[in-house]
């Protein structure tokens, strides 16, 4: 386990990216992911065990980009002696998945030799695809290492999941990529201890990592001074070589829906200064600011209703504005509302109102219109008493008929109950007062 890549494979490739040399070349290089490496969890195991003794487990390895996927799967190749295939979902096809079965059957028969097969993005192959691999997971033929930023639960067939380790991996702290990145600096592999890097170069680099330490590396390497000039890297040449730091963030991933529901419950929650930040986010990794108009929409009715009505007046502005003004000027109207809907009193109790009335519905709870209520308008439904007895509230000095205008079998239920927060007290205090005129007691039903 010491030099698992004696034969140069990775680390002696001097023009390969630094984040290909540096790629750990043991367990013991590994940073972070101490959950899936310790020497009692089956991964664990799986690296520490001596070549041929090691039970052969399919693996899908889910975490952000960056975490260590790709060197997990070099790991395991290397520690079971095997041959090492790699493919990219990105760019091959269902021939080249066959092709490598193939090969890799031929092996196992003619010298008893396995095959690791390793598949990044697997989440990227369709079904057709991911079913091709089933049979040569099920029969040995390869040890599978399927690598995915997405969940898995979602993006790889239940039959290959059933038939594999699931290895979830974490982004890393901002320590761990800070050690990468130091021995970036000192290793052969690396800059050879020929740059001088400033204490603040290296936080910034960290800072701009976001725990993604390819990204972290990478940034090292174009901010690094080319042979002949300074030796010295600066916060300065951080800056010139990267201009920012772009988020993590798939518009059709994990993180799409991890950041949108981030935002909803730190609006929910009134953190306005914690939904600016996942706004933000949103914003420079190129969400649909149509997208993000559509969530305040709803959540100004979910989440707020008639705490503060106008909220959803701000959100509905918002969304029409989006729509005919666009980014980048849309961004500081749907700051605007969320610093409304952040602010505003909440409640959700127009949410709930509706859930219970659709509950009674669907639970048979209909009844009949009653007569007074029904179209009248055609003379066979008058015949039949439809509108009869109907009185015009407008006709009435307080605008209220007390009238009974539910069928019977709600009668006397509540689905709207008001809160105590912000306008819908009054909103509350309306309501039992109306209700009192109607001939109802007001009581919740």
């Amino acid at each position: 386990m010491d030099d698992l890549f004696s034969d140069g494979s990775q680390s002696s490739r001097p023009h390969a990216p630094l984040a290909v040399r540096m790629r750990p070349q043991s367990l013991a290089e590994v940073v972070g992911q101490q959950h899936v490496l310790g020497e009692d969890s089956p991964l664990g195991r799986v690296l520490r065990a001596d070549g041929r003794e090691v039970t052969r487990s399919s693996l899908v390895l889910w975490g952000p980009p960056g975490t260590g996927k790709t060197t997990l799967a070099t790991l395991v190749a290397a520690s079971t002696g095997d041959h090492f295939e790699e493919l990219s979902a990105v760019t091959a096809g269902i021939k080249d998945v066959r092709a490598v079965i193939e090969a890799a059957k031929r092996r196992r028969e003619l010298n008893d030799t396995g095959t690791v097969l390793f598949i990044d993005e697997v989440h990227r192959f369709s079904k057709t695809q991911q079913d091709a691999l089933l049979p040569a997971v099920e029969n040995g033929w390869v040890t599978l290492i399927a690598a995915t930023t997405e969940n898995p639960s979602f993006s790889v067939i239940a039959p290959l999941l059933s038939r594999s380790l699931l290895v979830p991996l974490r982004s890393l702290r901002d320590e761990d990529v800070e050690v990468v990145v130091r021995r970036a600096i000192e290793d052969p592999r690396g800059l050879g201890g020929n740059v001088v890097v400033t204490t603040e170069a290296v936080d910034q680099i960290v800072r701009v990592a976001g725990g993604d330490v390819r990204r972290a590396l990478t940034v090292l390497e174009a901010a690094a001074p080319a042979e002949g000039s300074s030796l010295e890297l600066t916060s300065e040449s951080v800056e010139k070589a990267v201009a920012h730091a772009l988020p993590r963030y798939d518009r059709d991933g994990d993180q799409h829906y991890d950041v949108t529901s981030a935002l909803i419950k730190s609006i929910r929650g009134s953190d306005v200064d914690a939904a600016m930040h996942y706004l933000a986010r949103m914003v420079v990794a190129g969400e649909d600011p149509r997208f993000i108009a559509r969530r305040l929409v709803i959540l100004a009715s979910e989440d707020i209703g008639m705490a503060d009505p106008t909220a959803l007046q701000t959100a509905v502005a918002a969304m029409h504005t989006v729509s005919f003004v666009g980014l980048p000027e849309a961004r500081i109207t749907l700051a605007h509302a969320v610093v409304h809907l952040s602010l505003a009193p909440k409640s959700n109790r127009v949410y709930a109102a509706i859930g219970a009335a659709i509950a009674d519905v669907e639970a048979g709870r209909i009844g009949i219109v009653p007569a007074p209520l029904r179209d009248g308008s055609s003379s066979a439904a008058r015949a039949e008493g439809a509108g009869e007895g109907y009185r015009y509230p407008h006709d009435e000095p307080t605008g209220i008929v007390a009238f009974q205008y539910a069928p019977d079998s709600v009668a006397g239920r509540r689905y709207y109950v008001a809160s105590d927060h912000g306008a819908e007290r009054r909103w509350g205090e309306m309501a039992t007062n109306i209700r009192n005129a109607l001939g109802h007691d007001d009581r919740s039903g």
